[in-house]
């Protein structure tokens, strides 16, 4: 396999066999939300990391899929969960699982889904299990943390860019980071080289989310794949609304205060004065900027990397993917 996307469908294709085995698990109540969940697809980009920084290695990929299961798994528990805490009706084009079966139904299957990713973890033959087991309840934990923080930051007026930084860390950037190290481990990398894929993943998570943010006011819905300006009608503390904050003058920021504290408006006045004192501040450009940090900050890490420089290819573009995608 030679590129990521190589990975990608040789993951989608082993887990759909999985998918279809626990549609047909009793009760079905249970696990039907749940294949539904794991089946309405997603980029698959964390068990293709792990996958691949596994290959790095030499660790054959059938014996890896296990624990890029219990990623992906993982990570589809945590979006069924957000669903339900931000009463969204769609993910990916589809109803969401409270909305095509029921909020306690959602509720339960989700907790379950959590409990499969610690079960397919431990299905794999890994000589390190002790270690990845204990650093993926670290990572379930600190998502846990990030969503908490994400939830206190809708009351609070006082956030600032680093908490947010800290936030995006947790909540998107620490899964991406032990998919990559996971890989690693089960194919007894040497730890040195562990944590340096990790230091990688942290940072291109920071560029990735960062990147969502911006991609969400400024992307092309048609391209993007959804409206834009969605944060900003839901007043998302992100990295563009802060530094906008910090930078607007007294004019500019009555006009951020007016449409953050209405309650009823119409979303595109909202989108079209917010977007500009955006452009007003500048924070594209910077937001841009700090993605490029980050980035650089994950090539310097790849760059220590013990593997050959042709290894480190299909890393080193993803890296750059996650500054220039507009999707």
């Amino acid at each position: 396999m030679n590129n990521l996307n190589s990975h990608v469908v040789g993951f989608e294709n082993a887990f759909r066999v999985e998918i279809e085995k626990i549609k047909q698990t009793k009760p079905v109540q249970l696990y039907e939300p749940i294949a539904y969940s794991l089946s309405i697809g997603g980029k698959r980009l964390r068990p293709a990391l792990m996958l691949h920084a596994a290959s790095l290695f030499a660790y054959p990929s059938s014996e890896a899929l296990p624990a890029a299961m219990a990623i992906e798994i993982f990570h589809n528990f945590t979006l069924l969960h957000d669903d339900i805490m931000d009463k969204a009706d769609v993910r990916r084009g589809l109803p969401t699982v409270h909305k095509k079966y029921s909020e306690n139904t959602a509720i339960l299957s989700g907790d379950a889904m959590s409990i499969l990713a610690f079960k397919y973890l431990a299905q794999g033959k890994i000589e390190a299990l002790p270690e990845v087991l204990n650093l993926f309840s670290d990572t379930a934990l600190e998502v846990c943390d990030g969503q908490q923080m994400d939830m206190d930051f809708e009351s609070s007026s006082t956030v600032t860019i680093e908490e947010y930084l800290e936030m995006i860390r947790l909540k998107t950037a620490v899964l991406i980071a032990s998919s990559l190290k996971i890989g690693a481990l089960v194919s007894n990398a040497p730890l040195s080289d562990a944590n340096l894929l990790y230091e990688y993943g942290i940072n291109v998570g920071l560029a990735f989310q960062l990147q969502d943010d911006w991609l969400d006011v400024f992307g092309d819905p048609a391209i993007f794949g959804k409206k834009s300006g969605g944060d900003i009608c839901a007043n998302k503390k992100t990295y563009l609304l802060l530094r906008a904050i910090e930078k607007a003058d007294q004019s500019s920021l009555n006009i951020l205060n007016e449409w953050i504290q209405k309650k009823d408006f119409d979303e595109n006045e909202k989108i079209a004065a917010i977007k500009g004192v955006y452009e007003q501040t500048e924070v594209s450009a910077e937001t841009h900027q700090l993605m490029v940090t980050y980035q650089n900050k994950a090539l310097a890490a790849l760059d220590k990397l013990a593997v050959s420089d042709d290894q480190k290819k299909i890393l080193q573009a993803f890296a750059l993917e996650a500054t220039e995608r507009m999707k």
